[in-house]
């Protein structure tokens, strides 16, 4: 048995392992995406699959609770040195896209498998319709790139020459594709050798208990934290600002109910798959990690000392119906699923804050715009495919401090890569990077600064693919009386004649000498805004986050010649509205929900519901088209009829009409 002190050791010497691992990958991999950006998992995983270390310095934040156990069962005969692989969201639904090349590799002792090691990178492009893979604009998973299904890559040590030529054969960048996945075959080596290592201190028997143990420790401190939350049920939604080309929101629901250390998570009410690549491949699992993201930050905010592995997910069940945007079938696409990620961690935010107000903050801006460019080097006329930089927004307001600036809070792990290097590296000149002035949710605490970035290109038809845009109309909340923060945008050539505002459009072709700026959203605020220091607000203002006239306008604080006048202070804080609600949406989305009402949701999802999974969005759709006028259920009912008057063939549906539209 492992005692807490003995244990804890074991977790220090796992996590090291996993940190040698991402170092090892960090220092060697060719793309800036993988070595600067940071868009890269490893782990070790226990002998039945399950990820019982990752590190904390590096890399992304999604995987703790990821198991591998579906993916390593399709391939048969691992032996020494062998490494499999896949991309493909639907084989085991470890990918959940195809940039993401997952990796795993046997750890074996004495003849017998006793752990595993692995991890994912990002491919900078995996081919397909447009560079770097990825577009809301796609609608079936053929359209995002080529795709592996579980099988080997290395045998023996041998890397399978056959399969790298299919890759290379299919991608724009082959030599990034082929350098990163080098690079991660060399960290699972590292993370081998660890492993190996950890069971020669500790012995073969004790290093594979305290595995179990150190999964076991996880779900108990996660129950902990659980039971520290009163029981009981809450709701939210949040919305992605478009759904497909036909601009309609896709709503995300999320019934929490906590109960005795365990917490089920009901996803029913979410809108059904979409037509866009913004679905998220989670093959019904009730504990998929890309489902409970939201739930990991919840935790490690409320215990900071918590274990990180699959041990986090036993207290969670998740309910995403067969169809649905979070559970949707092939060949639906699937490549942004990291927007439609970024939604649903507001969502079970939003959920918890709610259930432990006094604890959590107010939404991140949860848009993690990822700006790839496929130009022509002037030099030498050579295509060059690159990420330029993530564009991501402010955290929410903090219960006892401000969001943090141009993090991203929720999606910190995208690190900035220096202007230098992508000047250097991509032909490209940056005229902007900074954050945007008043873009935080104003607060006791104020919400975190937007990152605003622009660049100039120089040769023709040079095609930018900047994913993952949105919050251009439905703001990131605050709560508690704090101000929802400001909205995203992507302008070209802005300030100019030929102007183009693109909104969430996030494919642009730009010619010598077009600008393209593109403005994340910033962060929720959290408390009154009459409630925060005059002096605070005054700093603000003098660091250039907040403008003289909203600190007046919001805060009720008047600056004059850059110092507070209190006594005209005092006045404008005398006019101090009351705080309503939890939550502060912003107009936009108290518009759309006067018309749709959750009412109008409840029934149009029970309608949905009952109709054939390929009629579900298509009749969405239809009714979308009809609501000009129409509020509420009733409405929904009325645009329903009018959509099977037109298409006779759809079928009736789930729900009974409401009486008044009968």
């Amino acid at each position: 048995m492992f005692d807490r002190m003995k244990l804890q050791v074991l977790a220090n010497h796992a996590r090291a392992a996993a940190e040698n691992m991402a170092h090892t990958l960090h220092r060697t991999a060719h793309s800036a995406f993988v070595k600067e950006t940071e868009d890269f998992t490893v782990m070790l995983i226990s002998r039945r699959g399950d990820t019982f270390a990752v590190p904390m310095e590096l890399g992304a934040t999604w995987y703790p609770g990821l198991s591998w156990a579906p993916a390593i069962e399709m391939v048969e005969d691992y032996k020494p040195g062998d490494v499999a692989f896949t991309n493909d969201p639907y084989s085991c639904f470890v990918a959940t896209h195809a940039p993401d090349t997952h990796l795993w590799k046997p750890v074996f002792h004495q003849g017998e498998i006793v752990a595993w090691t692995g991890g994912h990178i990002h491919n900078t492009d995996m081919g397909g319709a447009v560079p770097a893979s990825l577009s809301r604009a796609l609608t079936e998973i053929h359209q995002e790139g080529i795709r592996f299904p579980p099988m080997k890559l290395v045998n023996e040590g041998v890397f399978d020459e056959q399969i790298l030529r299919i890759m290379t054969t299919n991608v724009r960048k082959p030599d990034l594709n082929i350098g990163d996945i080098k690079a991660l075959v060399g960290a699972l080596n590292t993370g081998e050798r660890k492993v190996l290592a950890m069971i020669e201190k500790f012995g073969r028997q004790a290093f594979l208990e305290g595995v179990d143990a150190l999964l076991d420790h996880a779900e108990a401190q996660a129950r902990e934290v659980l039971r520290a939350m009163p029981d009981g049920t809450w709701e939210f939604a949040d919305y992605a600002d478009e759904d497909s080309v036909e601009a309609n929101p896709c709503r995300l629901k999320l019934k929490l109910t906590i109960r005795g250390g365990e917490a089920v998570l009901d996803f029913t009410g979410s809108d059904p798959q979409l037509a866009s690549s913004l679905n998220v491949p989670s093959g019904g699992n009730p504990r998929h990690t890309m489902l409970l993201v939201g739930v990991y930050y919840v935790l490690y905010t409320l215990n900071p000392k918590i274990l990180l592995n699959t041990g986090l997910t036993r207290p969670f069940t998740c309910i995403a119906p067969e169809g649905s945007v979070l559970n949707p079938v092939f060949p639906a696409a699937v490549g942004m699923r990291s927007l439609t990620c970024a939604r649903l961690r507001s969502v079970i935010f939003g959920a918890f804050s709610q259930a432990v107000p006094e604890r959590l903050p107010a939404a991140p801006a949860g848009n993690n715009c990822i700006v790839n460019v496929m130009t022509t080097d002037e030099r030498t006329s050579r295509t060059v495919i690159a990420a330029v930089n993530p564009v991501v927004g402010g955290g929410g307001g903090m219960p006892h401090r401000d969001g943090t600036n141009g993090s991203g809070a929720d999606a910190a792990y995208l690190r900035n890569t220096p202007i230098e290097i992508t000047e250097t590296e991509t032909p490209v000149e940056f005229v902007r990077y900074g954050l945007a002035r008043d873009s935080g949710g104003a607060g006791r605490w104020r919400g975190g600064l937007a990152t605003e970035m622009a660049f100039r290109v120089f040769a023709p038809d040079s095609r930018i693919t900047a994913r993952n845009r949105d919050r251009s109309f439905f703001r990131p909340w605050g709560v508690l009386g704090g101000r929802a923060a400001g909205l995203s945008d992507m302008v070209v050539n802005p300030g100019q004649p030929e102007e183009r505002r693109l909104g969430n459009i996030d494919t642009a072709v730009l010619q010598p000498g077009d600008v393209l700026e593109i403005r994340s959203a910033g962060g929720g605020g959290r408390g009154h805004p009459f409630d925060r220091e005059p002096w605070r607000v005054a700093t603000d203002v003098a660091r250039g986050y907040v403008s003289a006239e909203a600190a007046e306008r919001e805060y009720g604080v008047v600056i004059r010649a850059g110092e507070v006048d209190e006594a005209a202070t005092q006045a404008r804080r005398a006019s101090r509205s009351p705080v309503e609600g939890h939550f502060h949406f912003g107009p936009e989305r108290e518009g759309y929900e006067a018309q749709w009402t959750p009412e109008a949701y409840d029934w149009l999802t029970a309608l949905l519901a009952g109709l054939p999974i390929h009629w579900r969005f298509f009749a969405k759709t239809e009714i979308f088209r009809r609501m000009k006028g129409k509020v509420g259920a009733q409405g929904v009912a009325q645009a329903f009829r009018e959509a099977r008057l037109r298409f006779p063939e759809m079928p009736e549906g789930g729900a009974a009409l409401p009486e008044a539209a009968e």
